[in-house]
Formats: structure tokens, sequence, C-alpha cells
């Protein structure tokens, strides 16, 4: 289709007879299953027991921010994500946390700093239980203060 028709058809001057930008398959409802993708190998999830009964986390070292969409993709299917920020330069780690902070912001899950460069990701139905047990007395023996 040349540009006079295009701007035509875009125009509603001519009917748009270009098929090109339809998928028909799309069209119909494929109705197959999308192939798994494939988890990068820095990427560690628990056992398969465990991914039966939806619990889950992954673990994701990156190298660079390229591997932010990996960290994304597991987030956004529910899976908490512990993400190791201590290999990467400090421009790209700020980089990370910072669209880290912005998918748990637009997935309502939340962020927390667990160490120096380590931050956990949970998505808005996972619940962090504490380290601090119910019923522990304060001024106990392991109270150094």
């Amino acid at each position: 289709m040349g540009s006079v028709r295009k701007a035509s058809a875009w125009l509603g001057l001519v009917e748009d007879s270009d098929d090109r930008y339809y998928d028909d398959e799309y069209a119909e409802g494929n109705n197959e299953t999308p192939e798994p993708w494939v988890t990068d190998p820095r990427v560690r999830v628990v056992s398969e027991a465990a991914e039966d009964k939806g619990r889950r986390i992954a673990t994701v070292t990156p190298d660079g921010f390229r591997d932010a969409r990996g960290i994304g993709e597991l987030f956004r299917d529910g899976v908490p994500v512990i993400v190791n920020l201590t290999a990467m330069e400090p421009g790209d780690a700020k980089r990370v946390v910072d669209f880290a902070a912005g998918l748990t912001f637009g997935l309502r899950g939340s962020i927390e700093r667990v160490a120096t460069r380590v931050f956990l990701l949970t998505p808005a139905n996972t619940s962090i239980v504490s380290g601090e047990a119910a019923g522990r007395e304060t001024g106990g023996f392991f109270n150094q203060s």
C-alpha cells in the first residue's frame, strides 16, 4: 500500500483493504496454552512440590538492568522474589530498585529491604511473617540492651 493510499485510508477517504495488520489466529481466540517460559539459569525456584502447592520463592541475582524483565515476569505471576544486587554496578542496581518499586506499587505488592542490596518483593496476596515470636519476653536472655 502506497503512502498516499495509507494516508487516504487513515483519513477515511478510502476503505483500508490491507489485511497484513490482522492476525486471524489471534482474532479467532487461540485456545492453546502458552508454552512455559524458560527461566534464566541464575534464577532458582524451590522444589516442584512447593510449586504445586503454590509456595514458591524465586531468588534472582541480576547482572544488569536487562535482567529486570525476568524479575517482573516472576512477580507478575504471583511469585515472591528475592533480588540480590550485590554483583551489580551501583547505577544499574539503582535502576533495578526503581523498577522493582514501580512494579510492586503497580501490582499492589510490597518491597522490603532484607540486607544491604538485597530486597524481597512480595505480591499483594502474600504475607510476611516476622522473625519475632508472639509470646517472647522482652527482658529475657537475648535482650542485649
